[in-house]
């Protein structure tokens, strides 16, 4: 089952996916910036972790990449 290939989508997805979730958390953090406290505090605590998720997802890709 090892011998597919992904689609573009699916290899764009696997290295960009969370840095387009914290893109997403931060543009709603800062759209409800001063309205709801509790609600930007938890977005921007989500893109911190979201794009430190896709730091390492893109650090990991060009690692598997070099080593091919």
């Amino acid at each position: 089952m090892g011998n597919y290939r992904l689609s573009k989508l699916d290899r764009w997805r696997d290295k960009y996916g969370a840095l387009v979730v914290a893109l997403a958390c931060l543009y709603s953090a800062i759209s409800s910036w001063g309205q709801n406290w509790i609600l930007t505090s938890f977005l921007v605590f989500s893109t911190i972790v979201c794009g430190a998720f896709g730091f390492f997802d893109i650090k990991r890709a060009f690692k598997e990449k070099d080593s091919r």
